[in-house]
């Protein structure tokens, strides 16, 4: 299944590339964030996991969200407190 994840800072997008969150994620991509899902920085990355993924607990505080790509859209499975 496809994810995407928004972050609060260029920096924190290459932080989570370089230290990719267990569970089985996969494929991550650096892109443009997605003109649907808002971001207060421009980069997004964009990974693989399984349907089961989940993710709770952000110790680096530099993600904003991470969301589901369906066939409707987006489905949010996690949203920072900060946010």
């Amino acid at each position: 299944m496809k994810y995407i994840a928004t972050f609060y800072s260029h920096f924190g997008a290459i932080r989570f590339k370089r230290e990719a969150p267990e569970g089985g994620v996969t494929n991550i991509e650096l892109r443009p964030v997605p003109r649907d899902l808002s971001s207060s920085c421009g980069t997004s990355a964009s990974f693989d996991a399984g349907e089961s993924f989940t993710f709770t607990e952000d110790p680096t505080d530099e993600i904003e969200q991470i969301v589901a790509v369906t066939e409707g859209g987006y489905k949010t499975i996690y949203e920072s407190p900060n946010k």
